[in-house]
Formats: structure tokens, C-alpha cells, sequence
């Protein structure tokens, strides 16, 4: 597949390689991207060659957040009709301004869905910043693994915005606690590294080099685990987010282990146990 501002990889083990890729614009979210990340997850969702997602970014940022140049134009009535033929959300009329906000608010926010339901557990790798849209990104995916010089804020409430966006008041508070996550959304200011992984917003904090050996070696361990059980461990660990019952989730986990205990995955992974090797199970 090719894309204008990502790039994916899926190499033959099953481990795809999702890299934004606008280096000279901090890898800022611009309509484009938005479309290109649309047109990936939604090819994700029924790619089972696909296992893993390591998500990681080019340059010194990970994401500035929005592109604030291109934003801008949502305020304005009057949008260049070739990017209202590119981008559909834009095509409100020009003098209704908030149809067009809307839609293009409605439009990011289901990338973070998206990142949710697809069935490949992403990992995250952070190097410089991590801001606002970018931010929230990364609080979309299963597992972050911090450089260094990784640092997070919530920008959104420092340029006029609520500090709640694209699932930003959802996933944090859910990782490390209402009472911190709340202080982190009021003020906007950055956190570095390792009160990242302090708190429990990363899972560790490793030299920049590191980040992609660390990823793959965490996604080739996952690998060697059945594909259907690992499918339906991320969308038990989804649901459970809100369930409102143990027993609610613990319908949900015995209907997977029912139907992982059909598939041929588990006479594999049964046999492979006790003869001492790694299992190969298919790719999908």
C-alpha cells in the first residue's frame, strides 16, 4: 500500500510496521494523514496476515499534534475546492462553519476507534514529542515504550480547547488514575520520560536506538501465541474497560476460550508445549 504521509511494512512473520512519516512537519496530523491512517486501519481489520502493529514516526517527534496551519482552515467559509474534492468532511456549505468542524472532528476521532477494534495489539514507540492529537494517539495503543527524550502533553487545553479530545478523558484516566490523569489534562504540561513510566503511561523507558529491537523482540513473543487467542484477548481487554460486571467479562472470556479451544491453534499450541518447541501457527 502506498500512502503520502505514513508507511507500512508487514513483514513475512506477521509484524507490520506503521511509520508517520512528515518529519519536517514534526509528523503534525494533516487532513492527508488523517485520510491515510483511515485507509490502513480499515484495510487492518480484515488483514489476518497482519499480528502485530509496532506504530513509530520519523525524526526527532513522534507527533506535534494537529497541523494548526491546515486547521484553520475549517474557520474559514470559504475552502479551496480541490481540497473540498480530496477531503469529504470539508464539503459543508461554506457558510456553515460548524458542520464543517464537526465533520472533521468526527472524522479523527474515529481513527482512534479504529485503532481500538482492529484485532492487531499496536505497540508504540515514543522518541521526542507526543502532543495533543499526538497524544492521544499514543494512548490509543495497547503498549508505549518511551526513549529518553520522550515527553507528553495534553496541548488541546492550552490553545483554547477543551483538554478532553479524541478519547484523551477515556484512556488516561484508565492507565494511571483519575487523580493524576486529571491534573495532566488541566494543565497541559509535559511529562517526560520517566515519570512516564513512574505512573504507568509507558511500559519502560529505553535509549532511542533500542525502541524498535525492543518492540520487535516484545511482538515476536506474541508471535508465538495462537493468532485467534491473541484477537480475542485485545477485544476482551476492550470490553472489559466498561463492563459493568465480572460476570459480564467472564461471559466474554468463556465464549473465546470456546472458540479458540475449536480452532486448530490450540492442537498446535498444546503440542508444541510438550515437545519443547516454539508453536507454528499460521499466519492468519
Amino acid at each position: 500500500m502506498n500512502f503520502e504521509t505514513i508507511k507500512f511494512e508487514l513483514k513475512e512473520n506477521g509484524i507490520g510496521l506503521l511509520t508517520l512519516n512528515r518529519p519536517d512537519k514534526l509528523n503534525a496530523m494533516s487532513f492527508q494523514m488523517i485520510k491515510d491512517l483511515h485507509s490502513l486501519f480499515d484495510s487492518l481489520m480484515v488483514n489476518l496476515d497482519c499480528r502485530v502493529v509496532i506504530l513509530k514516526a520519523e525524526g526527532r517527534a513522534f507527533c506535534a499534534g494537529l497541523d494548526l496551519k491546515e486547521s484553520m482552515i475549517l474557520q474559514s467559509k470559504k475552502k479551496p475546492a480541490e481540497l473540498k474534492e480530496k477531503f469529504h468532511f470539508l464539503n459543508a456549505p461554506d457558510k456553515d462553519i460548524i458542520k464543517a468542524k464537526l465533520y472533521a472532528q468526527w472524522h479523527t476521532s474515529q481513527i482512534i476507534v479504529k485503532m481500538r477494534k482492529i484485532s492487531q495489539p499496536i505497540i508504540a514507540l515514543i522518541q521526542g514529542a507526543a502532543s495533543g492529537a499526538g497524544f492521544a494517539f499514543v494512548l490509543a495503543a495497547d503498549i508505549r515504550i518511551a526513549s529518553k527524550k520522550a515527553r507528553f502533553n495534553n496541548a488541546f487545553i492550552n490553545v483554547g480547547f477543551s483538554g478532553s479530545d479524541l478519547g484523551s478523558s477515556y484512556h488516561l484516566p484508565r492507565l494511571i488514575g483519575m487523580s493524576r490523569a486529571a491534573e495532566i489534562l488541566y494543565t497541559g504540561r509535559f511529562v517526560e520520560a520517566y515519570e512516564a513510566e513512574k505512573i504507568g503511561l509507558v511500559l519502560n523507558v529505553v535509549e532511542e536506538e533500542k525502541l524498535l529491537d525492543t518492540a520487535i523482540k516484545m511482538a515476536e513473543n506474541m508471535l508465538h501465541k495462537s493468532p485467534l487467542g491473541l484477537r480475542m484477548t485485545k477485544q476482551a481487554i476492550n470490553l472489559s474497560l466498561d463492563s459493568p460486571s465480572l460476570e459480564t467479562i467472564l461471559q466474554l472470556e468463556n465464549r473465546a476460550q470456546m472458540l479458540c479451544s475449536a480452532s486448530d491453534d490450540i492442537t498446535e499450541g498444546v503440542q508444541s508445549f510438550f515437545e519443547k518447541r516454539d508453536p507454528k501457527y499460521p499466519l492468519s
